[in-house]
């Protein structure tokens, strides 16, 4: 009965209303334990390309809000990239640790592959290049695979060098300096791409406070990189110079930002701002410079994209590099329009779709 409460029809086309989405796909499978959402946002500049992440959702419409949020922000990465690429993402509901298999995730491919072409999947949270392998058996609509298969491998390198790229934009804009020598920056989250970031961070010689959902591997981080280990609500509290929030979305809300102490946000976390609208322009009434995170995180997209039209890891290297550029130019335009960065970046994002999609508008 409460499943049913939750996922009413009305509620569902609700939010997909709201946030404008072409397609939802709904995936489950009883012999494997597949519970899988596809979301599908916008096609306009090609097909779909968005990870597939793997958490253990407290409900299953908190999941569909999460794909419907990370599907439309890949939208808006690919089109201000300059990818001829739309949005999309997906999620299986499940705890990776427990619940991952090869038969399970050959099963999803198995619905990858039922859409045709019209989304591509790649790894995200809690997934990894083996898992593609095993996605790649069932369907060919899948980048992220390893450099032995052809693939551009582990995107998360290319991500973390975007984000790094974007924070020193924004270092730049608040401090009037890019570099990141001595300032104290604060990481939220040290999976896979936050690791990589802290190896950029420690190279300019940062000083380094790091957290993360399983504390252990925030000790692990700290040992090695020479930084402080802190609880995760902790973070917030922090004297820093830059927050880096580097783990899941909606970090930036109204208890989290009257408790920041620092100048610059800039991080390669999703849908960082719980509500865009709201937060982005509280950040501005603080004097805190946020790096949208769209924009700054395209890096790991850029990669996959590489891999899907046949360019180099070097082509897609250069590319990201822009990020630095990009974010300077729609931090200028948020100032000179009166705006925040976040909404600065979608409005540039929309008229790319708007302009390619008058062309697309013939046979």
């Amino acid at each position: 009965m409460i499943e049913t409460q939750l996922m009413a029809p009305e509620a569902i086309f609700g939010q997909i209303a709201e946030h404008q989405h072409e397609q939802v796909v709904f995936c489950h499978d009883h012999e494997t334990g597949l519970k899988a959402i596809i979301g599908i946002h916008n096609t306009v500049l090609g097909p779909a390309l968005g990870g597939t992440r793997m958490w253990h959702y407290a409900s299953d419409m908190e999941a569909l809000n999460d794909v419907l949020r990370l599907s439309r922000g890949m939208t808006y990465k690919a089109a201000i990239s300059g990818l001829n690429l739309g949005g999309g993402k997906a999620v299986i509901i499940g705890d990776a640790k427990t619940l991952k298999t090869e038969a399970l995730l050959r099963k999803f491919g198995r619905f990858v592959k039922n859409l045709n072409g019209k989304y591509i999947t790649a790894e995200d949270v809690n997934m990894t290049t083996k898992d593609m392998e095993y996605i790649r058996m069932e369907t060919k609509h899948v980048a992220g695979l390893p450099e032995s298969m052809g693939g551009s491998g582990d995107p998360s390198p290319v991500t973390a060098y975007g984000t790094y790229m974007g924070m020193k934009a924004a270092a730049k804009k608040a401090f009037g300096s890019e570099s990141l020598t001595g300032k104290t920056i604060g990481v939220q989250g040290v999976g896979h791409v936050g690791t990589y970031l802290l190896e950029h961070l420690q190279k300019e010689g940062a000083k380094l406070i790091v957290t993360d959902y399983y504390e252990d591997r925030a000790h692990e981080a700290a040992a090695r990189f020479g930084a402080t280990a802190v609880g995760l609500d902790e973070i917030y509290d922090q004297q820093m110079d830059i927050y880096s929030p580097c783990a899941l979305g909606a970090t930036l809300n109204d208890d989290t930002i009257s408790r920041l102490k620092c100048q610059v946000v800039a991080g390669c976390a999703n849908n960082q701002l719980e509500v865009e609208n709201q937060h982005g322009p509280e950040l501005v009434r603080r004097g805190i410079v946020y790096a949208p995170d769209f924009l700054i995180n395209a890096g790991g997209l850029i990669n996959v994209y590489s891999e899907v039209v046949g360019t180099s890891r070097q082509g897609a290297l250069t590319q990201t590099e822009k990020i630095y550029d990009f974010t300077l130019q729609v931090l200028a335009k948020a100032e000179e329009e009166g705006s925040h960065p976040q909404a600065a970046a979608i409005k540039q994002a929309k008229e790319r779709i708007a302009s390619v999609g008058k062309v697309k508008s013939t046979y």
